[in-house]
């Protein structure tokens, strides 16, 4: 039986604490800020809630699972309270931070890993959905890859390893999926809003397009996913769209067009148009991009 603590019971922290402990892992002790939110947790596991050297004292594995800024300093707080010792492996699960941000644990002999969930979590009922079967990445010590690989599997998930230096840049793949799909599902509600169609029936109206297409990408991968004007080389109709932009959201024809631009590079993977409509399109994204008008 592992024996775990968690110091930070937000969305993560409880869902994971509740997880675990119906697979069978021993919740030791719980802390939180909020002294409410602690008392949730507990109240749900059975746990005890303490104060964090406490908890750290008595795991085997310690998850600090706070907002990603206060990692840092509850990993040093601990470690000046003489909370970490050899053996004990400590573990975070931000996708931005590195494990670097566990070195005062680290410096008393501790492992210390970053164990992310590639998922987006919106309350401790959807993460509780949502955690089991994720994919994670693993950075961290490699002496402890055997802790991590354990978590990832009690938890009925997947897993790849990832260096540190390269930690940004997998963090921003997962924005750019995550947050900037709300930025663009945001755009096309505001082009369906221009033609009169009240917000919250445009949102609605998108739903199954948007569901659709995940789908898509699922079963069949992203390139082959892609579909309309642009997949089929049909400059006639994405002129119309530049043209109409123009005159009734000129606001959105910047990112319109830079969308349009990667979007043909997907096309031209796809393998389906040729290489003149394929810089035709350019050619039109390009020029509005540069602030020249599209021809129609």
């Amino acid at each position: 039986m592992k024996r775990f603590g968690i110091v930070g019971a937000g969305v993560v922290g409880t869902a994971l604490g509740i997880i675990l402990c119906e697979q069978g892992w021993e919740l030791c002790g719980v802390h939180d800020a909020r002294p409410e939110a602690a008392q949730q947790l507990a109240e749900r596991t059975g746990a005890a809630v303490m104060e964090p050297d406490a908890v750290a004292r008595r795991s085997e594995i310690l998850f600090i699972t706070t907002n990603d800024g206060a990692i840092e300093d509850a990993a040093s707080c601990l470690a000046e309270a003489g909370a970490f010792g050899p053996g004990q492996t400590v573990v975070h699960m931000s996708g931005a931070q590195t494990s670097e941000s566990l070195r005062a644990a680290q410096e008393l002999g501790a492992y210390v890993l970053s164990v992310h969930p590639l998922q987006s979590f919106a309350s401790p009922e959807m993460a509780l959905q949502n955690l089991p079967g994720s994919v994670f990445s693993i950075e961290g010590e490699t002496a402890a890859y055997d802790v991590a690989v354990d978590l990832v599997e009690t938890l009925g998930g997947e897993y790849f390893f990832i260096d540190k230096s390269s930690k940004p840049l997998y963090h921003a793949g997962a924005c750019v999926v995550s947050n900037y799909l709300v930025t663009l599902v945001d755009l096309g509600v505001k082009l369906l809003e221009n033609t009169g169609i009240p917000r919250e029936l445009a949102t609605k109206s998108l739903m199954p397009l948007i569901c659709g297409t995940v789908n898509n990408i699922d079963k069949i991968g992203v390139t082959k996913a892609l579909t309309g004007p642009i997949a089929r080389g049909d400059l006639s109709t994405v002129v119309k769209h530049l043209n109409c932009m123009a005159e009734q959201a000129p606001e959105l024809l910047q990112i319109y067009s830079r969308l349009g631009l990667e979007t043909v590079k997907i096309a031209k993977n796809r393998g389906n148009i040729s290489a003149k409509d394929m810089e035709a399109l350019q050619h039109v994204f390009a020029r509005e991009l540069t602030g020249i008008a599209a021809v129609k």
